[in-house]
């Protein structure tokens, strides 16, 4: 089965991924705490979320979540707060100090990374975003063709989202790992920490505030 107008298709997608936003935000984070192993879990986790929108915008679940004000400002709320917590949690690690003094070298950043942690963050952080709901539901419908099963092309174009998407964001947390050197460095990892959850407070914030 292929794509209605391909091409377009693949630039907004490709687009789409090299925005910066949260899930940027949260591979940049979670690579530094745990090198690329974490990084790239996460990514999987948050691609893995594609597939959750791609199925709501085809049966017509997402629809009901925009027309519901309850349903809608529910889960604007809880991706809220979620975010606000991973935020706190970053602040909380760059108030201390003596326990990031030397970041983990390469054999023992696995010491911090555990699977289902990263896994679980990526995949909440984009399933409770309702702008990417919105995202799908203005995106999608543009390239499915009404002849073809809508569930079938848009798990597809999930996946061609899915590959673009891992593919750019484990290249930045191999970049980071690269930073290796500068990242164990106790004072740039305070401010990288306090940094990114301020960061992930504000969205948190502003997406509690949208209306």
């Amino acid at each position: 089965m292929l794509i209605v107008n391909f091409w377009p298709c693949l630039l907004a997608l490709t687009l789409l991924t090299l925005t910066p936003g949260v899930d940027t935000l949260l591979v940049i984070r979670n690579s530094a705490r745990g090198g690329w192993k974490d990084g790239f879990a996460s990514s999987l986790g948050i691609c893995s979320g594609l597939f959750v929108h791609a199925a709501l915008s085809a049966v017509g679940i997402s629809v009901i979540l925009l027309q519901s004000a309850l349903a809608c400002n529910l889960l604007k709320f809880i991706g809220a707060g979620y975010l606000v917590w991973l935020g706190v949690c970053s602040l909380r690690s760059a108030a201390a100090p003596q326990k990031l003094a030397i970041l983990p070298t390469a054999a023992g950043s696995s010491a911090k990374f555990r699977l289902q942690r990263s896994l679980r963050e990526g995949f909440l952080s984009n399933v409770l975003n309702p702008k990417t709901i919105i995202f799908y539901m203005a995106f999608l419908p543009q390239f499915i063709d009404p002849a073809g099963s809508a569930l079938q092309q848009s798990l597809l174009l999930a996946a061609l989202h899915f590959c673009l998407a891992m593919v750019y964001q484990c290249a930045l947390a191999l970049l980071v790992q690269q930073a290796g050197q500068w990242m164990r460095n106790s004072r740039l990892r305070r401010y990288l920490d306090g940094l990114t959850g301020s960061v992930l407070v504000l969205l948190g914030l502003r997406l509690a505030l949208d209306k």
